[in-house]
């Protein structure tokens, strides 16, 4: 999976937003063997954080004034809330930016893989900001049948949102548009 998602992501030319007002953040997809298949992490927020709680996120955040990029706050934020130091991941790519609405923050997302003579098992490092992990295979997420609709509110009005379900856990808002953009990508790169 670790090449295919390589071979994807070789010459992609991500989609970047304007800023515009919003909070610079940075998310990372995070390969991860797990149970025998090529995962991605994801954490399941606590009801503790000012934003999203209860909700499902990739390992991320606001960047800190001394990043020196957006792949130093998605590797970093990635070792303060699961504990996966920077120097164990191998950043693959970067995938299109995206936007919160509600906490006003502009996403750039990027595809790490943990590297293969890694001995370091993921963890709920931030008990503040991380309830649990979930290890999500990314062949069901390249699988149809992941793939559903949450509806929500948007300017007073009920709106369908693409969403994708894993066990009793459904993914959406910025974090599903995030996985839409890899599925497909990944689809194009068969």
């Amino acid at each position: 999976m670790r090449d295919r998602v390589r071979r994807a992501l070789t010459g992609y030319a991500p989609r970047t937003l304007p800023l515009a007002g919003r909070r610079e953040s940075a998310v990372m997809l995070l390969l991860y063997p797990h149970d025998g298949e090529d995962c991605l992490v994801f954490q399941v927020r606590t009801q503790h954080v000012a934003h999203h709680r209860g909700e499902i996120s990739l390992p991320g955040g606001g960047r800190d004034p001394e990043d020196h990029s957006l792949a130093e706050t998605a590797l970093r934020e990635t070792h303060e809330e699961i504990g996966i130091p920077a120097e164990l991941v191998e950043v693959l790519g970067q995938l299109d930016d995206t936007d919160t609405r509600a906490s006003n923050y502009r996403i750039t997302p990027f595809v790490g893989a943990l590297r293969v003579d890694a001995d370091v098992a993921a963890s709920a490092y931030a008990p503040r900001e991380v309830h649990q992990l979930l290890y999500v295979p990314v062949a069901h997420l390249l699988s149809p049948a992941s793939r559903t609709w949450k509806v929500v509110e948007a300017d007073g009005a009920p709106v369908a949102t693409a969403a994708f379900q894993h066990d009793e856990h459904l993914i959406w808002g910025a974090t599903a548009r995030i996985i839409t953009s890899f599925v497909e990508l990944m689809e194009r790169a068969r």
